[in-house]
């Protein structure tokens, strides 16, 4: 059996067609959506992932100016 969703915060069921309405999905509430936003921006969340030579982005393949923002601050 396929369990109905529930969301990451509050782990609050929800219903099949909730999740298809609410704008906020996979969140309950808008609540719910900003503690993960805000857990996110304090730095409680991260993508840890090793960064070796072939995933490191190579000088000037980031977005256009980008260099020029970071000059002198090496």
């Amino acid at each position: 059996m396929i369990r109905p969703p529930a969301c990451p915060i509050c782990q609050k069921t929800l219903s099949l067609d909730d999740a298809e309405r609410k704008r906020f999905f996979p969140f309950c509430s808008i609540r719910c959506r900003q503690v993960d936003f805000f857990r996110w921006v304090d730095g409680r969340y991260a993508i840890v992932e090793p960064l070796t030579g072939d995933r490191m982005p190579a000088p000037g393949d980031g977005p256009p100016g980008v260099e020029d923002d970071l000059e002198g601050y090496e």
